[in-house]
């Protein structure tokens, strides 16, 4: 029978205790990097569908982005409705703010999974990835930037990233953002002939876009262009100063030529970015939305946020997580197993501080033995029918080559495992 393969670009997770090095392993350990430092900056979890009606992508995240016009996994369900697959997820949060009629509310959100865009796999990227998301709901210009920055701050110190450099730029307010866009837009069409065919459709849809060119075509003729520089407020640009100014031990660069992929954007925006991962060197970014809520029919709301991109950034950490102590709990005799599972289970409830497997295959005490050496354990605890005979039970170190067996009654083994 022909074997069924995982389709492209979706990859398999698997931990393996004796290869935290792994790339499941190392995704795995960010997540939990991530969630630590949500915890810390007193976020609290959002889950929102990973399907959603497709109208809500295009409203949001732009008919003139990559992700609408090639990305996006679209498909008619059974009641003929055009539905896709999260390719982000700040659209979901928001639509789950309005919907829950949650507008006249602060919110300080995170959230963690699984996202879909139907682009080519490449290193670091694939058709299933997995996205972490900060959203900063109801807060106005100002010290939410700051908060937003000093997380990306941590995120980089908790995750022992090796020179990162954090960008950032203003796309100024809804009428300097015009006015820029439309002389931007007369600077280029008379250059059309000399810009990437890419970039000629951006020109149509969204100027801005341009500016974000890989084409070393384009970035030429962009050296003369306006800056948007030229067409913020003093407001702006002193943003750009005051967070510069407020971490000033931090690699940050302001970067006029910086947008963000997706139409939602206003204001205030960021991304860090590492040598690293080569070209496509950001592993996050997000910046300030304050019109997508009545974009998407809700009330007024301020917001910022930003998106993290979980294999892109365990790629890039030299973060190794914390092991707890293994203990594996062998028993020797198929007679006795009920009766050693439930000293096991009594055993692994006194310390929540250790990790406590119990050695469930079949085989010979010295290829359990031989596994949990594979496994990195600290400690074997033996269980056979003369120790059960007894009340005792044998502890053996794997720390320490050659080490003798110790016999310990229940009492001792219950002290021993909770000390640890």
């Amino acid at each position: 029978m022909k074997k069924i393969h995982s389709l492209t670009g979706m990859i398999d997770l698997l931990g393996q205790k004796d290869n935290e090095s792994s790339q499941s392993d190392k995704i795995f350990n960010t997540e939990k990097s991530l969630i630590k430092i949500f915890k810390n900056y007193s976020l609290n979890e959002i889950r929102t569908p990973a399907l959603e009606d497709e109208q809500l992508f295009n409203r949001s995240v732009g008919e003139s982005s990559d992700i609408v016009n090639k990305e996006l996994y679209s498909f008619q369900d059974k009641n003929e409705k055009t539905i896709s697959l999260r390719p982000e997820g700040t659209a979901g949060v928001v639509r789950s703010i309005i919907e829950k009629k949650l507008e006249n509310d602060f919110h300080r959100l995170w959230y963690l999974g699984p996202m879909w865009r139907y682009e080519r796999p490449q290193k670091g990227r694939y058709r299933q990835f997995n996205q972490a998301g900060v959203e900063l709901l109801g807060y106005k210009e100002g010290l939410a930037e700051l908060e937003m920055i000093s997380m990306v701050i941590s995120i980089n110190a908790e995750l022992n990233i090796k020179n990162p450099k954090i960008k950032i730029n203003h796309l100024g307010d809804n009428e300097s953002k015009e006015s820029f866009c439309n002389d931007l837009k007369t600077f280029l069409e008379p250059h059309a002939k000399n810009l990437d065919k890419r970039d000629v459709d951006r020109l149509n849809k969204n100027p801005l876009r341009v500016l974000d060119s890989k084409s070393m075509d384009t970035q030429k003729v962009l050296k003369s262009a306006p800056k948007i520089s030229d067409y913020i407020s003093q407001d702006s640009l002193n943003m750009l100063e005051t967070v510069k100014e407020t971490f000033p031990n931090e690699n940050i660069e302001i970067d006029h030529s910086l947008v963000r992929g997706l139409d939602y954007y206003t204001g205030f925006i960021f991304e860090a970015v590492s040598e690293d991962l080569g070209a496509q060197d950001a592993y996050l970014g997000g910046g300030r939305y304050d019109q997508l809520f009545e974009e998407l029919g809700g009330k007024k709301l301020p917001a910022i946020g930003m998106a993290i991109g979980i294999e892109r950034l365990a790629e890039i950490s030299k973060n190794t997580s914390s092991r707890q102590t293994l203990i594996s709990f062998m028993i020797l005799s198929d007679k006795i197993q009920q009766k050693a599972y439930k000293i096991a289970h009594d055993l692994r409830s006194l310390n929540k501080d250790i990790v406590f497997e119990v050695s469930l295959g079949e085989g010979s005490l010295k290829s359990k033995l031989r596994r949990a050496n594979k496994d990195k354990a600290s400690y074997a605890i033996i269980l056979g029918d003369e120790e059960l005979a007894s009340e005792t039970i044998l502890l053996k170190s794997l720390q320490e080559d050659n080490s003798d067996q110790k016999k310990l009654t229940l009492n001792e083994i219950k002290k021993f495992i909770s000390s640890i």
